[in-house]
């Protein structure tokens, strides 16, 4: 996964906890299951192209003040709730937040100027990754004449304070709806390897924080506050595993478009790199998890699907490249 080297980074899209409180107290990793999460939104037909531009997830054991504000629908039948084509919604329908203005963005504003300090610095990486992803999706929302607001990412340590509640380390990458802002912990990643045997690596991280963003369009798009009114919080066919699911397409439609455009910032993304964050996928199955932590797979207490259905959906968003193709709420998943 290379940038490119020429590309000017927009940290104004980063809220850098980390770089403005150093040496804060790191949470355990401590997760035996369970998982928070973040939205979902219909699977109906977003039309695709990739303007160029600059391109979670997931979840184990979550903050229960977290989990049930910050975006997991889950458990139950989904009562009627029309999930599909979200976009026939209309433009004034479809509102999405801005980021806060004048945030302190602490010392990646130093550090991440351009592609070349992505390609060899991971913060700059993630900085790089959320410019992209936020450029993508704009595009997509631009083609359907509906506004898109970037959402900020905050890099923390140990713990933060969100418009959800209070979160530590222990919750693992998530997204605020109610702040529209994703929250990452930068050293989940080396524990997605230790802990998780993930191979890990740059596109690892880039499909983490391309997931949490698919959690961002699903808020927009109104569908996590379906979810959340469906009342399944759990459970294998579940509106909050189709929930996850989706996101997991998402960020492989945007994996897939990543290196398009007439000035993609992403200039290479190698089979070895989509492998890495398939690996991710998988080792984040709740049944994965469930056996590795637990001994034994519930499927009644999945919140965000299997290893198989994880890896398959994002192949299926890589693969077709089109939003329209991640319509998780109707039939098997």
């Amino acid at each position: 996964m290379k940038f490119d080297e020429n590309a000017k980074l927009d940290t104004s899209q980063i809220d850098d906890q980390e770089g403005r409180r150093r040496g804060g107290s790191r949470g355990g990793f401590g997760r035996s299951g369970g998982t928070s999460g973040g939205l979902g939104g219909g699977g109906g037909g977003i039309p695709m192209g990739k303007a160029g531009g600059a391109g979670g997830l997931l979840m184990m054991v979550v903050l229960a003040l977290v989990a049930s504000q910050c975006g997991g629908g889950g458990g139950g039948g989904l009562g009627g709730v029309d999930y599909n084509d979200p976009f026939n919604a209309g433009p004034a329908q479809v509102q999405s937040q801005a980021a806060p203005d004048n945030v302190s963005t602490g010392d990646v504003d130093q550090e991440c100027k351009t592609g070349a300090d992505a390609n060899n610095s991971q913060k700059c990486r993630m900085v790089a990754v959320v410019n992209d992803v936020n450029a993508f999706w704009e595009q997509v929302f631009q083609q359907n004449n509906m506004e898109y607001k970037v959402a900020q990412t905050q890099f923390f340590t140990g713990d933060t304070q969100t418009a959800c509640g209070p979160a530590t380390s222990d919750v693992g990458p998530f997204y605020c709806p109610a702040d529209s802002k994703a929250y990452l912990d930068r050293t989940f990643f080396e524990e997605l390897q230790t802990k998780f045997g993930a191979t890990g690596g740059p596109f690892a991280e880039a499909y983490v924080i391309a997931h949490e963003y698919g959690h961002h369009i699903q808020n927009v798009l109104g569908t996590s506050a379906k979810v959340q009114q469906s009342g399944e919080k759990s459970g294998e066919n579940s509106a909050a595993v189709r929930l996850e699911l989706q996101a997991d397409c998402y960020a492989g439609v945007w994996a897939s478009n990543a290196t398009k455009g007439p000035k993609p910032l992403i200039v290479e993304l190698t089979d070895a790199d989509i492998d890495a964050g398939l690996d991710a996928a998988a080792r984040v199955g709740d049944d994965f998890i469930q056996k590795k932590f637990q001994g034994r797979i519930n499927r009644e207490a999945w919140t965000h699907g299997s290893s198989e259905q994880r890896t398959k959906w994002f192949k299926k968003g890589f693969s077709t490249g089109e939003p329209s193709e991640c319509d998780t709420f109707s039939g098997g998943i």
